[in-house]
């Protein structure tokens, strides 16, 4: 009887054996298949990052075109208008002194011309007293033809 009770006591042995092992095959497969399903999820997650990394890395490639184009866009007209800019500087340095001398000039001119009329009107005068001057020569002239034909008249 004695191996009657231990085979008894062997057969539970092992059904609990087999019950523990078994449980612990389903543990080892349950923590197997979170595993997978935790790679898995980390392998999804990967994918996506690299997927917006992708798409990061191709927006920042887009927008360092659009800047390059946007400076090559800028650089000509900045280079237009500091050149526009330095003709206008330069105009205004030679504006400057030919405005001094037109303004001189003016001045001068003003003043050439009010000597002008100054000097016209002098000689108008002039004209005009040796016209009053001439004609009273003439009549006095005329006076003294008149007296003196009367005195040739009067010896005749």
């Amino acid at each position: 009887m004695k191996n009657l009770g231990s085979i008894g006591s062997s057969g539970r042995l092992s059904t609990e054996e087999n019950e523990e092992g078994e449980i612990s095959r389903l543990a080892i497969s349950a923590l197997e298949a979170r595993e997978e399903e935790i790679e898995r999820k980390k392998m999804e997650v990967k994918e996506k990052v690299e997927l917006q990394l992708g798409r990061a890395e191709e927006e920042t490639r887009r927008l360092a075109q659009i800047w390059e184009e946007l400076e090559v866009l800028g650089d000509p007209m900045r280079k237009e208008v500091a050149a526009i800019r330095k003709k206008i500087d330069l105009t205004n340095r030679d504006l400057k002194p030919m405005g001094q001398s037109c303004q001189k000039k003016e001045k001068e001119y003003k003043e050439a011309l009010e000597a002008f009329n100054e000097k016209n009107k002098e000689k108008t005068q002039l004209i005009a007293t040796l016209m009053e001057l001439l004609t009273q020569s003439e009549r006095h002239r005329m006076k003294k033809l008149e007296e003196l034909s009367k005195n040739v008249e009067s010896i005749e």
